[in-house]
């Protein structure tokens, strides 16, 4: 028969794999994801860098053009040059609204009561007619 010393150091010896498995995942992940938010800021400064000279170079050179001398899709061009600028608000200027119509004479400005809603039925009470329901 196994004695229980056996036992403890068969477990320790599987979590000791299994915890060194589990620390290598973690930190393989840990420095990638933080290698690539790097990439990532390095990558948005470098296109935030090229839609700036794009944009200040447009009065002597169109996007086409560019595209032509530099084999970069003129797509591109323009998606950079574009992410810079701030896009135009949607909806109405603030002060711009109509005013709501005033009501008429002989109509209510105040809403109509609401229909009752069923709510818990005390218990041992049978509502006599309950809607959608099938006896």
């Amino acid at each position: 028969m196994i004695t229980t010393d056996e036992i403890e150091r068969r477990v320790e010896k599987v979590d000791a794999e299994k915890s060194a498995r589990r620390t290598a995942a973690a930190r393989e992940v840990g420095e990638l994801a933080h290698r690539r938010s790097t990439l990532v800021e390095q990558l948005a400064d470098i296109e935030r860098r090229l839609g700036t000279i794009i944009a200040a170079a447009a009065d002597v050179i169109g996007t086409d053009e560019l595209a032509e001398f530099t084999d970069v899709p003129a797509a591109d061009l323009t998606s950079w040059m574009t992410a810079g600028k701030p896009r135009a608000r949607r909806g109405r200027p603030p002060g711009s609204r109509r005013p709501k119509p005033e009501t008429q004479p002989g109509t209510s400005s105040t809403p109509a009561p609401a229909e009752p809603r069923p709510g818990p039925t005390p218990a041992g009470v049978r509502p006599s007619v309950v809607q959608g329901e099938r006896r």
